[in-house]
């Protein structure tokens, strides 16, 4: 992946998440990141 290409895609990740902040409020934020945190513990596990 070049630089171009991953700073274009942090930057529609960060703008998609602000959005949905902006949009809907931080609760789908909280919701998400304690998902990612267990997506995290199972893919560890396996490792």
């Amino acid at each position: 992946m070049t630089n171009t290409a991953a700073l274009v895609l942090a930057l529609f990740i960060v703008g998609a998440a602000a959005l949905d902040v902006w949009y809907f409020g931080n609760e789908h934020m909280i919701f998400l990141s304690k998902k990612f945190l267990e997506l995290l513990d199972w893919l560890a596990f396996w490792r």
